[in-house]
């Protein structure tokens, strides 16, 4: 079973993670220059993330396309958490510049 640990024990991995969900599906390339992390990293990161099914790849020739796999319960609960965190956080930096 996948851990929380695993998850989130790597900026790059969530990075990437992000970058995917914002955009419901990116090449490597696209992945890469969003999130500024290397190519190489990319690679390793995303690698990871289909192997625990949080992301699946789709082959055109040399192309490859990833997106989030939304028939993974775990993907999908990443997915709302990210979406609350950063809701969380506009609110705390709202609140912190009228302060």
């Amino acid at each position: 079973m996948l851990e929380v640990e695993e998850v989130f024990s790597s900026y790059g991995r969530v990075k990437v993670m992000s970058v995917i969900m914002d955009s419901n599906e990116l090449n490597i390339s696209e992945i890469t220059r969003r999130s500024g992390i290397s190519h190489s990293s990319v690679e390793l990161h995303l690698a990871f993330l289909v192997k625990a099914g949080l992301v699946t790849e789709k082959r055109f020739n040399r192309i490859r396309i990833f997106r989030v796999n939304l028939s993974s319960p775990l993907a999908s609960l990443l997915q709302r958490f990210l979406a609350d965190w950063r809701s969380l956080g506009s609110t705390q930096s709202a609140e912190i510049a009228f302060n």
